[in-house]
């Protein structure tokens, strides 16, 4: 690390998986965030249940379960786990957890670890917050109406503006976020669409899915959304390796991203994708109670685990893009 002025692009890319880098660190993301898949089994078990349905519609055989951005492996364990009780009972899934950090000890050996997704994917491809760890140029308008360039200090996070942002890039920003006016700023997605893209090519038959914190062009925030994260705290962005680096993702660019790669999109909410798949917060009858304190008990914390996946101003609020192919 040094004290040199760098775009946001190029520091996060070595703050976060340099060597030394924040997702290189042995306690992984989940020393430093909650996310769906840690939040309750009650995620892992939905994604089992896609991954059920997402079998059904594809030629007899085994299909592949393939997690970008997998952390230490938790979701494919839990997904792996819940396959029986999801009607997967027999199914044969080839799982790949797709992570830059070495595979973490004791890890089911039915998990392959790999560094890149496997180049023909039959099945699902899922991406927890993948794409808002996806580095990105940040840009702001400057008092004369010109977008530009912010540049970063390694050592401590200042900014200052650099050159006006110009081909691709002022491309992209004219029609997916365009300028608020002066001081306003935004994250220019287009390294996202490319890396979601890729992975949708990968694709040969199933289903992809993208689910993140997440804007559309009618609601973008003017000044942008990069923070970072510490020990399940929020702390300012400073690209030293010490947080985690995140911004919420344009959902809507990468839908038209996935689809130049022949896949139909489709946007929802987080809450509306669980309900689909059988996640619904909704309390057990009290009636229960009496017939069956135990499983009610049980049932109770169940709805509250559902309840917080599905929470408005919260987890169900995350934006879930789903691209069908072949």
């Amino acid at each position: 690390m040094t004290d040199e002025w760098r775009g946001w692009q190029e520091a996060a890319e070595t703050a976060l998986y340099g060597d030394g880098g924040f997702y290189r660190s042995p306690e992984g993301p989940a020393g430093h965030f909650r996310t769906s898949v840690h939040a309750s089994p009650l995620y892992a078990g939905a994604v089992a249940r896609l991954l059920v349905e997402t079998a059904r519609e594809l030629d007899p055989g085994p299909v592949d379960l393939v997690d970008l951005g997998a952390g230490r492996g938790e979701l494919l364990t839990g997904v792996l786990a819940a396959l029986p009780a999801a009607g997967g009972d027999g199914l044969a899934v080839r799982a790949y957890a797709v992570e830059l950090a070495g595979r973490p000890p004791g890890l089911d050996p039915r998990i392959e670890w790999c560094a890149e997704p496997p180049p023909r994917v039959h099945g699902l491809l899922f991406a927890n917050e993948w794409l808002d760890n996806v580095p990105t140029e940040v840009a702001e308008t400057d008092a004369d109406g010109i977008t530009r360039y912010v540049l970063v200090r390694t050592e401590d996070g200042t900014e200052r503006l650099g050159e006006p942002v110009t081909g691709a890039d002022a491309e992209w920003l004219r029609r997916w976020w365009p300028s608020a006016g002066p001081g306003s700023r935004a994250e220019i997605g287009r390294p996202r669409d490319e890396a979601w893209a890729r992975a949708v090519a990968r694709l040969a038959g199933g289903l992809a899915v993208a689910v993140d914190y997440a804007h559309v062009r009618e609601a973008r925030p003017p000044f942008g959304t990069l923070t970072g994260f510490r020990a399940g705290r929020e702390v300012r962005p400073v690209p030293d390796g010490s947080c985690d680096l995140t911004s919420h993702v344009a959902l809507d660019a990468c839908a038209a991203a996935g689809s130049g790669a022949g896949a139909p999109p489709e946007l929802l909410s987080q809450r509306e994708a669980l309900r689909r798949l059988g996640v619904s917060g909704e309390r057990p009858p009290l009636a229960l109670a009496s017939a069956d304190p135990a499983g009610y008990v049980r049932a109770l914390a169940s709805a509250g685990e559902a309840a917080e996946l599905t929470a408005r101003g919260g987890l169900g609020d995350f934006g879930w893009l789903m691209q069908h192919r072949g």
